[in-house]
């Protein structure tokens, strides 16, 4: 790697890329076409054109530190406008051939997995995967009047990620682009997650039969700040709870984690989107946000060791207090119930 071997001393490929040598090559290989199609001119500052390998080392060097584009020009030998062409040339690249690292399970032996290692986690069954919502935060101008639906409750400039999240952390839906203004149940009811689930189009797999003409459908979890839906459990509110009641929020909550430490792993490990974005360009933040989660999933696929050094820590929005939404749907009520009976062996058929 030309630019490589010239950026700061001998520090390890993993210490500066936080990604294997494997996992890189393997990147290498799904925009090598997209990449070199276009025979671009990018070279460093002495003129020599950069390899893929240059390219593609660049474009995670700045996803991956989120430092500014003054500062990889600087390590790399090379100035800001082409760390900022060969970035978004990657993101396009990757927003092509990466996808299908982030798919909705295909299959029920897939789904049946998913759901086996989410009753491990502590006992909730038939659970197909867990919500969260974070904010992206952005520096906007304050004088320009439509930027006040990006301004959210704490008075943050931010863009809103949805994802679904599997046992393993792995992202399988997400929505990014809504202003953080929207409250997280806005969010959801704007999703393509949300509309499929309602046109019977998702979580239609094999329902769990608990006792005498009782089944209990596929669902996700989500917190407090999510409608309670046939397909969506959220925990239960108020004071005076029940010791039933304690328990499945005990249950929810410890489920749910796996969403809160796979969006603060993404944030993490991917940086850009971690700080605060510094005047983006609104139309392309999504785009930068959804390559940021492809990765994250290509490191679970590839099971990059580097990831697995990562501290975890569920905190991805830190000052961001939680959200509550009042709309509940009677039936999931009584769904929410028979589970809470069944899953602390209380429900008698």
């Amino acid at each position: 790697l030309g630019p490589l071997s010239q950026s700061k001393g001998s520090r390890s490929f993993e210490s500066i890329f936080r990604i294997s040598k494997k996992t890189f090559n393997y990147i290498c290989s799904l925009v090598k076409e997209d990449m070199m199609a276009r025979q671009s001119s990018y070279t460093d500052i002495n003129g020599k054109p950069l390899s893929l390998n240059d390219q593609v080392a660049v474009a995670l060097r700045r996803l991956s530190s989120g430092e500014s584009l003054s500062v990889i020009g600087d390590t790399f030998g090379m100035n800001q406008s082409t760390v900022s062409q060969i970035t978004w040339r990657f993101v396009e690249a990757m927003e092509e051939k990466g996808l299908h690292h982030l798919t909705w399970p295909s299959t029920e032996a897939e789904m049946e997995q998913i759901k086996s290692k989410f009753e491990k986690i502590r006992g909730l069954p038939n659970c197909c995967g867990a919500i969260d919502i974070t904010h992206v935060v952005m520096t906007l101008p304050t004088m320009d009047p439509s930027n006040n639906v990006w301004f959210d409750r704490e008075k943050n400039y931010s863009m809103v990620l949805q994802a679904v999240v599997d046992p393993e952390m792995r992202l399988r839906d997400v929505i990014a682009g809504w202003p953080g203004s929207l409250s997280d149940a806005v969010v959801l009811r704007s999703s393509g997650f949300f509309r499929l689930s309602e046109e019977g189009k998702r979580l239609t797999g094999k329902k769990l039969n608990i006792s005498e003409g009782m089944e209990i459908g596929e669902y996700i979890i989500g917190d407090a700040g999510f409608p309670l839906l046939p397909w969506l459990l959220t925990p239960y509110q108020g004071k005076g709870l029940s010791d039933l009641q304690i328990e499945f929020n005990k249950r929810h909550a410890a489920t749910r984690m796996v969403a809160q430490m796979a969006l603060a792993r993404l944030k993490e490990m991917w940086r850009i989107i971690h700080g605060v974005m510094w005047m983006p360009d609104k139309n392309r933040l999504p785009r930068i946000v959804l390559v940021c989660c492809l990765l994250h999933n290509i490191l679970i696929d590839m099971e990059d060791e580097v990831f697995d050094d990562m501290s975890l820590s569920h905190h991805h929005d830190t000052g961001y207090r939680r959200q509550n939404c009042e709309y509940f749907d009677q039936s999931a009520m009584i769904m929410r119930d028979k589970l809470s009976l069944y899953i602390t062996g209380k429900l008698l058929s």
